[in-house]
């Protein structure tokens, strides 16, 4: 029998830190082979990009699939445990969850319940690499049960995000003759000035647009003019993201050069009678598996408040009860199909 806590200690262990994601699928294709073999299910590396791959395990035809992201944010750090709580990187987000699905999984093959499938994909914390790749490769399924830390509440709408990079140029000069060069970082200090002005948009059910100015860099030395400096912004967005692409351009002007990265809708998801809800405000794999693997749902253990922080940590009493719920949602959607 699986044991859930172990699991997840041992999965923190393994530093996976997005696109050093193989050590981390290696041990799940070895947690999941006794369980394919024993129940005759199936357990696949899916190839990404390079050394990168999901790990798809699926026992009969795939309705409903539980799925989650193997990666992490920086720094890695092992893990440890008290009474109440499993410390380390990934604990909530989402190595745990990992680990209820897998529990999850156990719990329902051995009570006889077949047509579902186990999806753990690489790159959520960066590009969704993995889930865009599993989204070119679809296997039938109706039903995604995304795992993100919700304390076991049944999301009903996550914000989006539309990252972007801010590019300024300049021209060299020596610092004690300002006039004869151009400094790329004011360009790029007025342009993020202008950004922060933009009024974002608002929802009734998401709230506020939030904007995040993550990383500035450029210069070479504080003796000379800077002739190149970028910035990245991240923006959660509520709706539509044309509107904050054309302020955040239209703010820019022609300072600089706005460069979109990355951009995740806004996600409004159904209610699934007899579970507790909740709205979140940041953003996850589902925009981007979009219909491919079924109707999604989004729930897992772990508050959103200590991931990505150096005090993460995920309650051993909702790792347990993920692995109940996740059954109970699997069971209730296989009914539906």
């Amino acid at each position: 029998m699986t044991d859930i806590f172990q699991l997840t200690r041992k999965l923190v262990d393994i530093e996976s830190v997005t696109n050093h994601e193989a050590a981390v699928g290696e041990c799940l294709l070895n947690a999941l082979s006794p369980l394919g073999a024993r129940f005759s299910g199936a357990v696949e590396r899916c190839p990404v990009k390079a050394d990168r791959f999901n790990v798809f395990a699926h026992w009969g035809d795939p309705v409903v699939t539980l799925s989650t992201h193997m990666d992490t944010v920086p720094p890695f750090f092992p893990s440890r445990e008290d009474a109440d709580f499993i410390w380390g990187r990934g604990s909530a987000d989402a190595k745990g969850i990992i680990a209820s699905m897998i529990g999850a999984a156990e719990g329902l093959l051995g009570s006889g319940v077949r047509n579902f499938g186990l999806l753990f994909v690489v790159g959520e914390e960066r590009n969704s690499a993995g889930a865009y790749a599993a989204a070119r490769s679809p296997r039938g399924s109706r039903f995604l049960i995304n795992g993100e830390p919700t304390e076991n509440k049944l999301a009903l709408a996550t914000k989006g995000l539309l990252r972007c990079e801010i590019e300024a140029c300049g021209k060299l000069a020596h610092s004690a003759y300002p006039e004869l060069g151009e400094s790329a970082i004011e360009k790029l200090l007025d342009a993020l000035q202008e950004i922060r002005r933009i009024r974002l948009p608002e929802d009734p059910l998401l709230g506020h647009s939030t904007l995040n100015i993550g990383v500035i860099s450029g210069g070479r030395a504080p003796n000379v003019i800077p002739d190149a400096a970028t910035a990245e912004i991240a923006v959660r967005l509520v709706g539509e993201a044309a509107l904050v692409r054309d302020a955040v351009i239209g703010a820019v002007g022609d300072r600089a050069e706005v460069r979109e990265i990355l951009c995740i809708p806004a996600v409004h998801f159904d209610r699934l009678d007899g579970f507790e809800t909740a709205i979140v405000a940041y953003t996850t794999d589902v925009p981007v598996f979009g219909k491919s693997w079924g109707k999604p749902y989004l729930l897992g253990p772990g508050n959103i408040h200590v991931a990505h922080t150096s005090e993460e940590r995920v309650s051993k009493k909702e790792l347990l009860s993920a692995s109940s719920i996740y059954q109970q949602m699997v069971k209730k959607l296989l009914a539906a199909a």
